[in-house]
C-alpha cells in the first residue's frame, strides 16, 4: 500500500509540475516581444530587433524543452545500466545488433568523446565491432538532446526525419564496418581480458523512487550544466544570422541548387566540433536564410558525428586504418542522405 500510495503522490507532483512548466512555456512568445518592443523600446523590422527577439525567445525554449526531457530520460535510464546493454548486445550478430545498438545511442546523451569509453566497454566484453560503431556513431549523432532541440526548433517532421535518417546512418555504416573484418586494426590492449569485478551489475530494479528521482535531477544538473554555454552560445550566433546575413547569400552558398555544397558541408562540419545544443540553433538560423535541408543537415550530422578531437580520442583505441574507414563511411552515408533530401525537398 505504501508504496502505490508513493507512486501516485510523483505522479499528482509530477502533473503539477508539468502544468506550471506549460504556463510559463506558452508564456514566453509575449515574454520576447514584450522586452524587445516596450523594454528597450526597439523598432519593429530592423537587424537588431529580429536577432534579440529571435534570441529572448529560443534560449528559454529550449532550455524548458532540454530540462524536462533530460529529467525523464534520466529517470528512464535508472531502469537500464551499462553493464546490462553490454550483455544484451554481446548475444547479438549482423544487422539485428547494430539496430539495437544504434536505438541504444538514441538514448545516451553523449557527444563524440564522451561515447569513446561506452565503445571501449563494448568492445572488451565481447560485442562485435560493427555493432559498437553503430552505437558510437548513434550515441552524439541521434541522441534526445538533438531530438528536442531540433523538435523545439522546427517541428516533429524534422525531428523524425533527422531520427529516421540518423539511424540509418548508423545501422548502415556500423553493419559495412562489420563486414569488412577489421578486428585487427583494432589496438591489442582492448582485447585483454577485465579484471576480476568488472562488469558487475547493480540491482537498480528494486531502487526506490525516490533514488530514480534523484537520479533524474542529477541528469538535467550534468547534461543540462554541461550543454547551456553551448547553447545560449549557438542561439547568440543563430540569432546574429537571423538578423544580419542576407538571404540570397546563405542561399547561394547553401542553396540545393549548387551541386557541391554538401560535400563541402561535410568537409567544413568536420574539423569543427560542438554538440547539439551548440550547432542546432546555427542550422535553424542557416535554413531560415534559404539553406537547403540536405545541405544543413549533412552539416549538422558531420560537426557531431564526425569531430576531429573524436578521432583523436579514438587513435589510442583504434589504428589509423579503421579510423580512416570509420569516417570514410560515415562521410558517404552523410552525403547521400544530404543529396538525398536536397533532389526530393
Amino acid at each position: 500500500m505504501t508504496g502505490t500510495w508513493d507512486i501516485k503522490r510523483y505522479f499528482g507532483a509530477g502533473l503539477l509540475v508539468l502544468a506550471a512548466w506549460w504556463l510559463v512555456y506558452q508564456g514566453l512568445s509575449p515574454f520576447a516581444k514584450w522586452v524587445t518592443y516596450s523594454l528597450f523600446s526597439l523598432s519593429p523590422g530592423t537587424h537588431l530587433t529580429s536577432a534579440l527577439e529571435f534570441f529572448l525567445y529560443e534560449a528559454p525554449k529550449v532550455l524548458l524543452l532540454l530540462t524536462l526531457v533530460v529529467f525523464v530520460v534520466g529517470v528512464v535510464r535508472s531502469f537500464f545500466t551499462p553493464e546490462r546493454a553490454r550483455g544484451f548486445l554481446a548475444g547479438k550478430r549482423e544487422f539485428a545488433g547494430n539496430g539495437i545498438a544504434a536505438l541504444l545511442g538514441t538514448v545516451t546523451p553523449f557527444c563524440s568523446c564522451s561515447a569513446v569509453p561506452l565503445f571501449i566497454g563494448f568492445v572488451t566484453a565481447g560485442v562485435p565491432l560493427g555493432v559498437t560503431f553503430s552505437f558510437l556513431i548513434s550515441a552524439p549523432m541521434v541522441n534526445e538532446v538533438a531530438l528536442v532541440l531540433l523538435f523545439g526548433l522546427f517541428g516533429w517532421k524534422i525531428a523524425a526525419i533527422y531520427l529516421g535518417t540518423g539511424l540509418a546512418i548508423a545501422m548502415a555504416s556500423g553493419w559495412a564496418i562489420g563486414r569488412m573484418g577489421m578486428e585487427k586494426y583494432v589496438e591489442e590492449w582492448v582485447f585483454a581480458p577485465p579484471e576480476a569485478g568488472d562488469g558487475a551489475m547493480p540491482e537498480e530494479q528494486g531502487m526506490p523512487w525516490e533514488m530514480r528521482l534523484r537520479l533524474g535531477l542529477d541528469a538535467v544538473r550534468d547534461i543540462v550544466g554541461k550543454v547551456w554555454p553551448y547553447l545560449l552560445a549557438g542561439i547568440a550566433v543563430g540569432a546574429g544570422i537571423h538578423g544580419y546575413v542576407p538571404e540570397n547569400f546563405m542561399a547561394s552558398v547553401m542553396g540545393s541548387g549548387a551541386w557541391w555544397s554538401v560535400p563541402l558541408a561535410v568537409l567544413l562540419g568536420i574539423p569543427l566540433y560542438s554538440n547539439a545544443a551548440g550547432i542546432i540553433p546555427i542550422v535553424q538560423a542557416l535554413l531560415g536564410k534559404g539553406a537547403a535541408l540536405g545541405t544543413a543537415l549533412a552539416f549538422m550530422m558531420s560537426v557531431i558525428g564526425l569531430s576531429l578531437p573524436e578521432m583523436v580520442i579514438l587513435r589510442k583505441v583504434l589504428k589509423t586504418r579503421l579510423i580512416a574507414t570509420f569516417a570514410g563511411v560515415v562521410g558517404v552515408g552523410i552525403l547521400i542522405v544530404g543529396c538525398l533530401f536536397n533532389l526530393v525537398m
